[in-house]
């Protein structure tokens, strides 16, 4: 049995109210590693849109310490002020990207407990937030351990795995969601090897996969995104396992842009394609993928990856960050309260029932 992976905390809180968040900086990686230090609601804004951290589950954690931020300085006693002031923070911060749905979820989690907390002091009432936000951490360190738990035996002794962005360590608050798949089997033993997608335009796949992969001491090998193709046809990918950003009822999966690219290769060459996600990205209010709002971002980020000119400078780019992949492309959705198979609205509903992070 392998060794238990030590893996990267993408953020954490650091010490009391009067604390801190620490970050990594998840744009300088892998040549640098960076913990930054946070200390305003302001930062983590920025530390969302910029992509210093990313992923949905990690963006939900963020947001409720973001929140914390935002308020703890707030003076007076008048409680219902304070709520004011959080659901004004809240709605700040729901500004910073669109399509992840942790990101409302955890903002609605926040408001809820600030509501809910009225009769307490405003003190408390912060104290009451800080352990809300760290709560929302708590649970989806335990979700991915849960989800690696339900989808290890996808993949098979020997088998290789293709996987597509980030959806470890670095993209939630704890071992990943598709990643969590691998670092289970891992654990347990099993021999596979794993080809990232570089993940145009911003190559999460090559920076972030590899790295979380290589330390975890898990067989990687960086292919291109337009190799994925060949190394179905040649037999080199026994399955596909990717993360999400928000599931409509019906199994609709947003994930980033190229997922719905992948999933179309893997059904023509008959691989099996998963999604891994917790509870909290399922979005019940929205009934399918159309309906998920994708986030547009800027030409710069193909114009000028990573600060070099690989265009004209004024040529027009089509820059949405995230795609849908149907329900029928999706062989299952590996969840913390078990797999959805087949990837219908009602086996949805069957395996989560009320526990889904629906959007109010």
């Amino acid at each position: 049995m392998a060794e238990h992976a030590e893996h990267a905390r993408a953020l954490y809180w650091v010490g009391g109210l009067d604390g801190h968040v620490a970050m990594i900086d998840q744009t300088l990686l892998p040549g640098e590693f960076v913990e930054m230090r946070i200390d305003d609601v302001e930062t983590v804004f920025d530390a969302i849109r910029r992509l210093a951290v990313r992923g949905a589950p990690a963006i939900g954690v963020a947001a409720g310490m973001g929140v914390v931020l935002g308020v703890r300085d707030w003076s007076g006693d008048d409680r219902d002020g304070f709520v004011a002031r959080v659901e004004q923070v809240c709605d700040y911060l729901a500004t910073s990207r669109p399509t992840a749905v942790n990101l409302f979820w955890a903002l609605d989690r926040m408001k809820r407990v600030a509501r809910a907390s009225v009769e307490l002091s405003v003190l408390d009432m912060k104290e009451r937030l800080l352990a809300e936000a760290i709560a929302i951490h708590h649970e989806d360190e335990a979700m991915c351990r849960s989800i690696g738990d339900v989808g290890e035996h996808v993949i098979p002794e020997g088998g290789t795995v293709l996987t597509h962005c980030n959806a470890g360590a670095l993209a939630t608050g704890g071992m990943g969601t598709a990643l969590a798949v691998m670092y289970r089997a891992h654990e347990l033993g099993r021999s596979f090897g794993v080809y990232a997608d570089e993940t145009r335009p911003l190559l999460q796949g090559a920076r972030l996969t590899t790295w979380e992969l290589m330390r975890a001491g898990i067989d990687v090998t960086l292919i291109c995104d337009n190799t994925a193709a060949h190394a179905m046809k040649v037999g080199r990918i026994d399955l596909v396992i990717t993360g999400a950003d928000r599931i409509a009822a019906n199994g609709d999966a947003a994930n980033k842009i190229g997922t719905y690219g992948v999933a179309l290769l893997a059904a023509a060459h008959d691989v099996p394609f998963y999604v891994a996600a917790p509870s909290s990205t399922f979005d019940m209010a929205l009934a399918c993928g159309d309906e998920i709002p994708i986030e547009e971002r800027s030409a710069d980020e193909v114009r000028r990856g990573f600060g070099t000119l690989t265009s004209p400078e004024d040529v027009k780019c089509y820059c949405p960050a995230f795609d849908v992949t149907p329900a029928r492309l999706i062989k299952g959705i590996i969840t913390e309260r078990g797999m959805i198979e087949p990837v219908t609205a009602d086996a949805v509903s069957a395996v989560l029932g009320d526990l889904a992070g629906a959007v109010n």
